[in-house]
């Protein structure tokens, strides 16, 4: 297969989890916002805070980021060291990248048994703010862990059917920056 051709089924679906998952970061990082608002306004005006905002706030919060990392590994925006790959031959770039993407999907794995012990740990305590059961705050880790674990498989298996995914800066696009002048 090349990249010219027509993603490969599960592709589309994971592309369609992917935006999803991207949407529902935004709508948590906007309602998030809307809840620190409305805590702010009742501690600082009415004098009177809710003691469910801050919590909910906080959970909201670790939906957003872990959902957005999911989503930042199948764009490829996570963090990365690319300074090698510019100066290897173009074969093994892939094969580094393909290690990169093994160790993502490990530390995802990771996250997942280790997200889903602290939510079976904690599943008969009590959130006193919100009333549900303490492992809800967990449960974020696995779903982004999942998610992690889904895009790394589908960008290793992408590379071992020979489409080509990794997008490499070309150097000859940067602009020229012009020089400092000392004083």
């Amino acid at each position: 297969m090349t990249s010219s051709a027509a993603p490969p089924r599960f592709s589309v679906v994971l592309s369609r989890i992917c935006d999803g998952a991207l949407y529902l970061a935004g709508i948590g990082l906007v309602a998030m916002t809307a809840l620190v608002a409305y805590q702010v306004f009742f501690r600082f005006v009415l004098n009177s805070s809710p003691s469910w905002t801050e919590t909910s706030a906080i959970m909201l919060m670790n939906w957003f980021i872990f959902l957005g990392a999911a989503v930042g590994v199948r764009e490829i925006y996570h963090m990365g060291f690319d300074v090698l790959l510019y100066v290897l031959p173009k074969g093994s770039k892939g094969a580094l990248r393909t290690l990169s993407d093994l160790i993502v999907l490990g530390f995802g794995f990771g996250m997942v048994w280790y997200g889903c012990k602290l939510v079976g740990l904690t599943w008969h305590t009590i959130i006193p703010a919100l009333e549900l059961p303490g492992g809800f705050d967990y449960l974020p880790l696995v779903a982004g862990g999942v998610l992690i674990c889904l895009f790394s498989a589908e960008r290793i298996a992408l590379r071992w059917s020979g489409v080509d995914i990794d997008k490499d800066i070309n150097l000859e696009d940067v602009p020229e920056m012009p020089a400092v002048q000392e004083a």
